[in-house]
């Protein structure tokens, strides 16, 4: 098969059978041998309904249903797993993402050698404040922090080669990051394509300014999980010595002082000097302790079932 589209959505019965009616027609004239994985993220809308209904007349039409809503990466994960194409389209079901974009994206993971690449919705059609200065306050930082310039990490239109979509793990809120643990897990041919952006035909957005301090703190996330994700002790432990050393090297100082120089003086117990030691070197061993515990989580590491399906359609 050539390509594998997944598509997440919620509470977007207006805008499927329209998507699904530009995908096929892409599809057909470019010759490819396709499927569409619909993921609906908990929808209370009559999206399921659409979803069977497309399943029933085109076998090419798969869909996941979430009991409820999950978020993003959750579905995007549910569908990578079920994905059997070559290459992986992901898109958004609102109809911003133009699916004329599929051939050369396709091109470029198939002929252009790269395991991965992502839209940039440069001419953007969403509200200046609400939209475009933070998403590019994010996508600064986001660049600055994780080494990969791509000038927009939150575009859903994104292609893969499939042994990306196999060998990352998409959970919490990290689908915005799906360049940075590609990088991490060995893919670095990453590239970018300017893509159009079409303004929201149907609906109302789903996302409000909250996600991009969500965005901030899962980007805090990765880079920690990056860095030292593999390897808690180098920074807990080495933080924990260090801690304990300047703890210790107060203890010493006190005796010394204590001993030789003051020994009719104030008990030690009196001098701040000693509240600092007795601190740092318990924080030092708390540092320590949770490097080392962070190791035998690492050790002990199981997979975890992260969402409930309620029904799926064409999976097998």
């Amino acid at each position: 098969m050539n390509i594998s589209v997944v598509i997440p959505l919620l509470n977007e019965e207006e805008s499927l059978k329209e998507l699904y009616d530009w995908i096929v027609s892409v599809m057909q004239s470019n010759q490819f041998s396709y499927e569409i994985l619909f993921i609906d993220d908990g929808s209370t809308d009559n999206s399921w309904q659409v979803i069977e209904a497309l399943s029933k007349n085109d076998p090419s039409v798969k869909g996941i249903r979430f009991l409820k809503n999950f978020g993003k990466s959750q579905a995007l994960h549910a569908g990578f797993a079920q994905t059997q194409g070559n290459v992986v389209i992901t898109m958004d079901a609102d109809l911003q993402d133009n699916p004329e974009e599929i051939p050369e994206l396709y091109e470029m993971i198939t002929k252009g050698g790269y395991d991965l690449v992502s839209g940039w919705k440069k001419k953007r059609f969403d509200s200046v404040i609400a939209k475009n200065l933070p998403s590019k306050l994010f996508n600064w930082a986001a660049r600055r922090t994780s080494g990969v310039k791509l000038h927009d990490f939150n575009c859903g239109l994104k292609a893969y080669h499939s042994d990306v979509v196999k060998n990352i793990d998409v959970n919490g809120e990290m689908h915005r990051y799906i360049p940075v643990l590609a990088k991490n897990a060995g893919f670095i041919k990453i590239g970018e394509k300017i893509v159009k952006h079409q303004a929201r035909k149907y609906g109302t957005t789903k996302f409000g300014m909250n996600r991009f301090i969500h965005g901030f703190l899962d980007l805090l996330t990765i880079w920690f999980v990056s860095r030292f994700g593999k390897r808690p002790m180098h920074l807990f432990g080495a933080l924990g010595v260090l801690m304990f050393i300047i703890g210790f090297g107060f203890a010493i100082y006190l005796g010394i002082d204590k001993l030789f120089f003051n020994p009719t003086g104030r008990l030690i117990t009196q001098r701040p000097q000693f509240f600092i030691s007795l601190a740092t070197m318990v924080i030092g061993t708390q540092f320590f302790v949770a490097g080392f515990l962070g190791e035998l989580v690492l050790g002990s590491k199981r997979q975890q079932k992260r969402y409930l399906i309620q029904e799926s359609l064409n999976t097998a």
